[in-house]
């Protein structure tokens, strides 16, 4: 069942990216991220309240929580850190840059994972599963050398850099997701309801202190692709989080089923924003899904 947890939550967060793409466009970042963590925290709102007055309206639910102790919070606050510092870096390049680059060069990201799953949690992959990895691995490394055909400079483009900054600190989140709901045995549900509440609260400092100052040439405009990001995200967020808490989950092959969502952002990139060079790419995302299936099958 984490498998299938780990796809579907592939396929929102590839529309999640594409929600974020139209929110973003001629929008100021800063109040873009704000209006998600706002929205994503009234979402989740009532799986606080259910678990802090004890009403027990969402038991026996994949939404059902717990009250946590001082420092359940301080470690929830800390990957709320983490994941905000990834998502402002990631807003940041998914406006500047085409959907077609953003998806390899996040896609990356297991490889990270992987190093740190293996050294921190002892994880190990079968035959089926490091074929997946490897065939993955090099479908995205061709997949991000043909992105450069859309004229990015790689080494001097900043929105490049605030992507794999993006991409390194997503990983930091992961394992750390890993820790503290195996190690620690935070309820996932926990974990994700009370992260929007900090997020909101850091996203709402951030706001006052480099948007609103400027926000005569900081322009916004309402879009209804603004809400979808928290839908998207706060689903994809639940399969993720209720994947690593089944029995024999590992993260490595979860984050790198997650990336498969690039497949979602090209078909978006290319049907929705007439992103360039689809055909030299198409091979290479053939690569990814066989990769995908490897991975499924040795995690039966």
């Amino acid at each position: 069942m984490w498998v299938a947890a780990a796809f579907i939550s592939a396929l929102l967060l590839g529309l999640y990216d594409v929600a974020k793409k139209r929110s973003l466009k001629g929008n100021a970042v800063v109040v873009v991220l704000w209006l998600n963590t706002l929205f994503s925290t009234l979402i989740f709102l009532p799986v606080i309240l259910d678990a802090e007055l004890s009403l027990c309206i969402l038991s026996n639910t994949p939404l059902q929580s717990t009250r946590g102790e001082w420092g359940d919070h301080a470690l929830v606050a800390i990957k709320s850190m983490i994941t905000l510092s990834s998502w402002l870096c990631g807003y940041y390049a998914i406006k500047h840059l085409p959907l077609t680059i953003v998806g390899p060069v996040n896609a990356t990201r297991p490889v990270v994972v992987l190093v740190g799953a293996m050294l921190l949690f002892g994880e190990r992959l079968n035959l089926w599963q490091w074929g997946g990895v490897l065939l993955t691995i090099v479908s995205l490394y061709l997949l991000s050398r043909a992105g450069r055909r859309e004229e990015i400079n790689f080494r001097s483009s900043r929105h490049v850099w605030a992507m794999f900054a993006a991409m390194l600190l997503g990983a930091v989140s992961g394992l750390y997701d890993k820790y503290i709901i195996s190690s620690e045995g935070l309820d996932p549900s926990f974990v994700q309801s009370w992260f929007c509440v900090y997020q909101l609260l850091m996203m709402s400092i951030i706001a006052l202190v480099v948007w609103y100052p400027h926000r005569a040439s900081e322009h916004f405009h309402w879009s209804w692709a603004i809400p979808l990001i928290s839908i998207f995200v706060s689903a994809a967020d639940l399969c993720y989080y209720n994947a690593l808490d089944s029995e024999g989950a590992m993260i490595a092959v979860v984050s790198m089923i997650r990336r498969s969502s690039v497949i979602v952002t090209f078909f978006c990139g290319a049907l929705l924003f007439g992103e360039r060079n689809l055909r030299s790419k198409a091979i290479d995302l053939a690569l990814i899904l066989v990769g995908m299936v490897l991975l499924a099958i040795g995690s039966l």
